[in-house]
């Protein structure tokens, strides 16, 4: 990822291969959390045998644009809260791509997700029946409760699916948070299953002893992660933190390399 005239830039990753168009990966980006951004970049691109290309989704940029512009209310802990259902929007209702939350640390390959891509499906995610239990999450934003939550934070968007034309940055801007989060858009069968440990939820999905298939394939640092000082020691947390350790080391070393 590059910074240049306050935009945030999107990176590709080959990984030696660039015969295949990279897969789509929007990442929800928030000022107060970029090195949660930084450190879920740096897990997929680090795991990935395919082209990906991350694309972070930034608000300030989206609104210069033309492409959003509600109001924040008071109930969206991030800045993304909405804006990410421009996805099919930003892929110009092409292929699949993919968003994310940006407090996800990834521990497999992304293809193992891709290979799970079925075209009958508008979209796909992991379908949580969760209800939390804290009040608060984050540095102090307000925990809600709703149906379907946690599934609009991870989505495979078959963006081509003419159900997904729905999702215009009219529609984006204007439509209720009940709409969006809850895919109103489409009807249930339009919506596939991802197994739970793509999205394993922190604190709410357990590890079972002996069993690999529980074994998380993406923590989901969903009620905090230990970017802040109010959950660093969470669960996972030494998974996430040996991430960033790698993160930074690695962008140090390119730093010196650009001043030789």
């Amino acid at each position: 990822m590059t910074i240049s005239n306050g935009d945030v830039k999107s990176d590709t990753c080959n990984n030696g291969s660039s015969e295949k168009k990279p897969f789509r990966i929007f990442v929800g980006y928030d000022p107060r959390e970029d090195l949660a951004y930084q450190v879920c970049r740096h897990s997929v691109t680090k795991r990935s045998s395919i082209p990906v290309e991350i694309i972070p989704i930034v608000q300030s940029d989206l609104r210069k644009k033309g492409l959003y512009w509600r109001e924040r209310g008071q109930l969206e802990s991030t800045e993304f809260s909405f804006s990410r259902f421009l996805t099919p929007h930003l892929s110009d209702y092409q292929g699949w791509a993919m968003f994310v939350d940006c407090d996800f640390l990834y521990l497999a390959d992304i293809k193992e997700l891709t290979d799970l891509i079925d075209d009958k499906y508008a979209i796909m995610c992991v379908q949580h029946d969760y209800t939390p239990k804290e009040t608060t999450k984050m540095d102090g934003a307000v925990q809600t409760v709703y149906p379907r939550k946690n599934w609009s934070s991870m989505v495979l968007y078959n963006c081509g699916h003419p159900k997904n034309k729905t999702l215009s940055p009219e529609i984006v801007n204007t439509q209720t948070g009940a709409f969006l989060h809850r895919f109103q858009w489409l009807e249930d069968e339009e919506i596939g299953s991802i197994p739970f440990v793509w999205n394993f939820l922190e604190g709410h999905n357990r590890v079972v002893e002996k069993d690999p298939t529980t074994q998380p394939k993406a923590v989901h640092y969903t009620r905090g992660g230990p970017w802040f000082d109010a959950w660093k020691d969470c669960e996972f947390a030494d998974l996430w933190l040996n991430e960033m350790e790698e993160y930074n080391k690695e962008s140090k070393k390119e730093a010196d390399n650009t001043k030789k």
